[in-house]
C-alpha cells in the first residue's frame, strides 16, 4: 500500500504519482494519452469540492459520496469532450452538480421553494422531526456556544436590551420599564443589537464554514480507490 501524505487543504495525496505539480489541463492531456493512473491526481485535487457540492444538493453523506463516484466515472469516460473552453475545475463541478441534481430529482428532493404555494412554504417546518438525534443536539450546542459568545461581545447597553427582549422574551414596554428607558430607545437599541449580533455570528460562521463538510484522510482514499476500481473494470482508455 502506498504511503499517503496530505496537502495544505487536508486532501490525501500519493507522493509517488508523477505530475502532482502539473496543471489540470496537462494532467488531462496525459490521461488521454494513456497515463490513466494520473486521473487520481485530479480526484485528489477536487474530492472535497465535489463532495461539498453534492452534499449540498442531496443532503446525505453516503449519497454524496456515491454522487462523487458517479461524477468522476462520467468525467473520466467523457474526458475527451473537455475542450478547455472553461477551467477543468468548473467542467468537473458541473458534472457533479448534474449528477447530484439528477439523483435528487429521482428521489423527489429537488423542489424549487419559489414554486411552492405559500401555504406549503409555511408548513415546511412542520415536516421536520421534532425529536433531535445526537448529531443535531451537538450542532445545537455548538450554535448556542457561538450565539452566547456573540451576545457577550455586544456593548452592555445593547446586550441588556437584546437579552431581555429576545432571550427572556419580554415585551418592548416591559423591557423599557425594567431599564427605565423610553420605548423608542429600547426599539433603537434592539435594532442595533440585532444588527451587531448578525454580523458577529456571520463572521464566526464564515470562518467555521471553511472547515464544514470535510472530506479527507481515509474517506478521500476510499473514494479514490473505488473510482479507480470502477474505471479499471471497463477496458480501454478515456475517450
Amino acid at each position: 500500500m502506498r504511503t499517503r501524505t496530505f496537502d495544505d487543504a487536508g486532501q490525501a495525496r500519493s507522493p509517488d504519482l508523477q505530475g502532482d505539480a502539473s496543471s489540470d489541463e496537462e494532467v488531462v492531456r496525459r490521461v488521454l494519452a494513456g497515463e490513466r493512473q494520473l486521473f487520481e491526481i485530479l480526484m485528489r485535487r477536487y474530492n472535497r469540492r465535489l463532495y461539498r457540492v453534492a452534499r449540498g444538493i442531496v443532503g446525505d453523506d453516503d449519497e454524496a459520496e456515491d454522487v462523487v463516484q458517479d461524477a468522476y466515472v462520467r468525467a473520466f469516460h467523457h474526458l475527451g469532450q473537455f475542450s478547455g473552453g472553461a477551467r477543468f475545475a468548473t467542467w468537473l463541478t458541473r458534472i457533479a452538480v448534474y449528477e447530484a441534481a439528477a439523483r435528487a430529482r429521482r428521489r423527489g428532493r429537488l423542489v424549487e421553494i419559489d414554486a411552492m404555494p405559500d401555504v406549503q412554504k409555511e408548513s415546511i417546518a412542520s415536516l421536520r422531526s421534532t425529536e433531535l438525534g445526537p448529531e443535531q443536539r451537538a450542532i445545537r450546542r455548538n450554535l448556542r456556544t457561538i450565539l452566547e459568545s456573540a451576545i457577550d461581545a455586544l456593548p452592555a447597553p445593547y446586550r441588556l436590551v437584546l437579552v431581555l427582549r429576545d432571550v427572556e422574551g419580554l415585551s418592548t414596554a416591559a423591557t423599557a420599564e425594567c431599564l427605565d428607558l423610553e420605548i423608542s430607545a429600547v426599539k433603537t437599541r434592539l435594532h442595533r443589537a440585532r444588527g451587531m449580533l448578525r454580523r458577529r455570528v456571520a463572521e464566526q460562521a464564515s470562518t467555521a464554514c471553511r472547515d464544514a463538510f470535510a472530506f479527507e484522510g481515509l474517506r478521500c482514499d476510499r473514494l479514490v480507490e473505488a473510482v479507480l476500481a470502477r474505471i479499471a473494470e471497463q477496458p480501454g482508455t478515456a475517450p
